[in-house]
C-alpha cells in the first residue's frame, strides 16, 4: 500500500488471510471474508453477509468504531471512475438503515468508498450492482 495513496482517501486492498488474523473476532459464525481494503489505519471488509466498516480513532487508533451493512439491504449502487490529475475512482452504496425494509416510514443511508485511479472498482460495482438488483427484486416482491 502507497501512503502517499493512503493520505490522499484511497482503499487499497488487504488479502483474506491478513484481514481474518487482525479482525476474524468481529465476524459472526459461520461468516467468511470475501475481500477487504485499507487506508492507512482505517479498513474495511466484505463478507458473505455485509460489509464491515473499522474507524480507527485518535491518535494510537486503539479506539475502534465498528459499524455494518448488511448486504441484503443494499438497494442502490453508483460507480465513477478516475479522471486525469488527481481524481479518484469512488462507488457509493445506498442502503436501508429501518430493521423492516418494507416499513412505510423506511429510513435510508448511503457510503462512499474512495479507491485510487490505480485499483479496478468494475468488478466490485458489478458484484454489488448485482446483489442490489436482486436486492430491489426481493423486497418489492
Amino acid at each position: 500500500m502507497s501512503l502517499l495513496s493512503g493520505l490522499f482517501g484511497n482503499y487499497s486492498e488487504v488479502s483474506p488471510a491478513e484481514l481474518e488474523r487482525q479482525y476474524g473476532a468481529y465476524l459472526m459464525p459461520g461468516e467468511t471474508i470475501q475481500s477487504g481494503f485499507r487506508l492507512i489505519r482505517d479498513t474495511f471488509i466484505l463478507t458473505d453477509r455485509r460489509i464491515i466498516l473499522f474507524d480507527h480513532q485518535g491518535v494510537t487508533g486503539k479506539k475502534t468504531r465498528v459499524a455494518s451493512i448488511d448486504l441484503d439491504s443494499i438497494y442502490d449502487v453508483s460507480m465513477e471512475t478516475a479522471g486525469t490529475g488527481f481524481d479518484d475512482s469512488e462507488l457509493t452504496i445506498r442502503y436501508i438503515t429501518s430493521p423492516y425494509y418494507k416499513a412505510s416510514n423506511l429510513q435510508t443511508a448511503n457510503y462512499k468508498f474512495e479507491f485510487s485511479k490505480k485499483f479496478n472498482i468494475q468488478p466490485f460495482y458489478t458484484a454489488l450492482v448485482t446483489l442490489a438488483y436482486e436486492n430491489k427484486k426481493r423486497i418489492n416482491s
